[in-house]
């Protein structure tokens, strides 16, 4: 019985000690994050546009774009694949059988762009460049009709984006909820 609590406490000491060891080697571990590690990583973008970063980009940009890394997925046209569909499916909200789609569900434009930029391609996300993400969110936004396909989308005109459901969601009531 002695040699097993011999073995334990030592086994306990070189885990401390190994813990420890780790965690003065990494630059992460029990110090406040710098300024430019947080600005990296502060890339949110509000309903309403803020946080939009400066560029723009085109439908015609945005198909060639959403050709190369994003068609695999969601289909030529938006239609789905192994990815959600992205395109038509308006008036069907309100039906049995709704078909939420970038055009159908989503209530801001703006929040496209967060998204893509955030989460895709699935396989490489943050890859593309913000006048990419200003493209391919201008295409999706011409495959359901609510730009011309001559549009160039910057964070000014795309903040104006109408989006079809923006006034079907009900708000949340909750005192401790900021409106």
């Amino acid at each position: 019985m002695r040699w097993r609590e011999t073995c334990g406490v030592a086994v306990a000491i070189a885990l401390g000690a190994f813990a420890s060891e780790a965690q003065a080697q990494s630059p992460y571990i029990g110090r406040p994050a710098t300024a430019a590690e947080i600005a990296g990583w502060n890339i949110d973008v509000g309903r309403d546009g803020r946080n939009l970063p400066k560029g723009g980009g085109s439908v015609s940009h945005g198909r060639e774009v959403f050709a190369q890394q994003c068609a695999s997925c969601h289909g030529d046209k938006g239609e789905g694949g192994l990815g959600d569909r992205l395109a038509g499916g308006q008036g069907t909200i309100g039906t049995p059988r709704p078909i939420r789609t970038v055009g159908s569900y989503w209530p801001y434009a703006p929040t496209l762009f967060d998204y893509i930029r955030r989460a895709m391609p699935q396989n490489a996300p943050q890859s593309l460049s913000d006048e990419d993400v200003y493209a391919v969110s201008a295409y999706i936004l011409n495959l359901n009709g609510l730009v011309g396909a001559d549009a160039t989308l910057d964070a000014k005109s795309l903040s104006a984006v109408k989006m079809p459901n923006r006034d079907s969601f009900v708000g949340d009531a909750r005192p401790d909820v900021k409106k």
